[in-house]
Order: C-alpha cells, then sequence, then structure tokens
C-alpha cells in the first residue's frame, strides 16, 4: 500500500517537473537562467531520495549550518528557487535538502510544498522553537508531539447566536460545531457580554494526491509517520544543556514525546489562550508553522516530523520568566542536536 503511494506521488512530481519544464522554457526564451536551474534540479535529482528539513528562521537554521555534523555538498552546496535557499548536504550518512520557510503557516506551507514537488524527497523533519502550554515541562525541554493542528481556521459567529445555532454555510459542509469553540465573554473581567461572541476551530479541507481532485476532505489533527515517532523514542534520555551564558535553568533540559501541538498565524503571550489551548486541545508546543508542514506532507503523503524546543511560556510565567530572547538560542540548539540525534536514527 505503501509503496503504491510512493509511485503514485512519483507520478505526480514527474508530470508537475515536466509542466514546470515547458513553462520554464517559455519563460526562459530571452535568457538561460530559468533552463539553468530545471536543470540542476533533475540533476540533483538524479542523486536523491533526500531527508528534507525544514526549518522557520535563521536563528533557528543557523545552528545546523554551524554544527561540524552537517556538511556542505562541494558540488552544489545550495540552489535559490522562488524566492527559498535549498542547500545540500549530508547529517552523518543521510543526504538532505534543508530549507528555511520564514514566519507563518503561509511561508511553511509554501516551502514544504516546493520543496516535495521539486525534489525527490522520501521524508520530512521540521525543527524549531515553541511556546510552552504544559506546565510540566520547562524551557528547554524538547517535544516530539504524535500530532499536530492548525488552531488558527475559525468560523467567527454573529452576536447573539450561540452553541445551539448553526454557523453560516454549515448547511453546505462548508464549517462544522464538532471541535468545538472559544467564547471570549468566558474571559470578560465584568461578565456583562461580550460583541466577540465566539469562534468555532474548524478542520483544513485538504487534496490528497490519492484523492480524487477538486473532491475536498478535512483534516483537523494531523499525526507524524508512526515508525519517525516510535524510532524518536530512543531520545528521550539525550542529555542537553542546562544554561545559556550565566543563566541557568531549575534543571537539565529533556527531550520529550508528547500528545498534541498546535500551530495558528499567532505569537501567543497570553496566560488565558494558553490554558484554553491547554484544556481545549491537550497541547504542548504552540507555534506558527509546524501545522502547515505537517497537512502538505499529509497531502502528497510523505513522512513527517516535528521537534520544537520550549523557548517561552506563552503567557504563562515562571521562576524562568517568560522572556523568549533569554532562552531562545538555547531552545534553538537544543533542536538542532536533537534533530541531528534522530537523522543519525534513520541509519
Amino acid at each position: 500500500m505503501r509503496m503504491e503511494s510512493m509511485k503514485k506521488r512519483r507520478i505526480l512530481v514527474l508530470l508537475v517537473l515536466a509542466a514546470m519544464a515547458g513553462s520554464l522554457s517559455e519563460r526562459a526564451s530571452g535568457g538561460s537562467i530559468m533552463k539553468k536551474a530545471w536543470r540542476t534540479v533533475r540533476r540533483v535529482n538524479k542523486e536523491g531520495p533526500y531527508l528534507g528539513l525544514v526549518v522557520p528562521n535563521s536563528f533557528e537554521l543557523n545552528p545546523l549550518l554551524q554544527s561540524s555534523n552537517f556538511v556542505h555538498s562541494p558540488r552544489l552546496p545550495f540552489l535559490d528557487l522562488a524566492g527559498k535557499r535549498f542547500r545540500f548536504g549530508t547529517v552523518g550518512k543521510e543526504k538532505v535538502i534543508v530549507v528555511m520557510t520564514g514566519l507563518s503557516m503561509l511561508n511553511a506551507g509554501i516551502s514544504t510544498q516546493l520543496l516535495l514537488t521539486l525534489f525527490d524527497v522520501k521524508g520530512v523533519v521540521h525543527f524549531g522553537i515553541a511556546g510552552n502550554a504544559n506546565s510540566d515541562l520547562q524551557i528547554g525541554d524538547v517535544t516530539i508531539p504524535r500530532r499536530w493542528a492548525h488552531t488558527g481556521l475559525w468560523n467567527w459567529q454573529r452576536y447573539g447566536d450561540g452553541p445551539n445555532d448553526e454557523l453560516a454555510l454549515e448547511a453546505t459542509g462548508d464549517y462544522t460545531r464538532k471541535i468545538g469553540y472559544l467564547n471570549f465573554s468566558d474571559y470578560d473581567a465584568i461578565k456583562e457580554g461580550n460583541l466577540l461572541n465566539s469562534v468555532w476551530y474548524q478542520p483544513e479541507e485538504i487534496f490528497p494526491v490519492d484523492g480524487i481532485p477538486e473532491v475536498r476532505q478535512h483534516a483537523f489533527w494531523v499525526s507524524v509517520n508512526k515508525n519517525y515517532y516510535a524510532l524518536s523514542r530512543n531520545l528521550e534520555g539525550l542529555k542537553l544543556p542546562q544554561c545559556i551564558n550565566s543563566t541557568c535553568l531549575r534543571r537539565r533540559a529533556k527531550v520529550l514525546r508528547v500528545e498534541n501541538g498546535c500551530s495558528a498565524n499567532t505569537f501567543v503571550d497570553n496566560a488565558g489562550y494558553r490554558q484554553f489551548l491547554r484544556n481545549k486541545f491537550d497541547v504542548t508546543p504552540i507555534d506558527m508553522e509546524s501545522a502547515a508542514v505537517a497537512l502538505v506532507c499529509r497531502q502528497v503523503r510523505v513522512p513527517f516530523i516535528a521537534f520544537r524546543a520550549l523557548s517561552d511560556l506563552a503567557g504563562g510565567g515562571s521562576s524562568e520568566s517568560n522572556e523568549a530572547a533569554v532562552f531562545s538560542s538555547l531552545a534553538a540548539q537544543n533542536a538542532v542536536d536533537v534533530v541531528i540525534e534522530f537523522v543519525n536514527l534513520l541509519h
């Protein structure tokens, strides 16, 4: 079943690349830059397949690039396409392509789709930092969620309507009340009502490569690859640093597999919303990219896993303080260290 799915994906990639080739030839009639890039992509793929390493920002990427464990390809260190830089190299015995997405779900989704459309990628490892909604964990810990959700797709309900009232376009199947809602008046200090009313969480519409084009499916929770997740158990005893410069955590950072993580185009630094997400969805890491990477991988049937190091407490506050600026470098380094160990486990 998995081999058949992989074959379908390969056929899709070849069709997309063939279409791109025609487009590139037309657009490159006045020059050779686009044609040259197309030839480079084909040459790269002859040496595949690769493991894709997807990272949001430069401060999360740099510890990997500066690590002796990452060796740049001497023949082709990188290729710039569509505003993205794809870096080629190895981590241990594994051939990798590294791409930095930039902030947000949109950038993460576009970058992952480009990676998987252009190149022969057998799996995706996503990593970076995140806010922490789990009071049992601390800053510096590296989390490995079993599944991810995009919690930023809402149907914002009309003022005066309640949980028993049908949402706009619910009857057509566009929206649902099955997942639940956030009522803003629950957080109103004066309790005299709130014009913002409620937002209902919605699943994403997805169009898998082995589905029928333009016939939508829905996904709220997206699970990581079972084999990757099982393998990640071996990382739970990994020793990580306790201090950054002269600032130390109350204990040495740990690697832990957790149940859920969530993403949205929101930097959460609010204790009320942090606690809501924890109570409603049982999430630990809160970030702005992982669910987008997961959804793209889900659509094209490519194995995926994410590692998120906790850099702040998302408004929760603690003896470690809630300053991401203090601990982000420690968290970013921890995430990279764990990813390198994971990649080495693949052989």
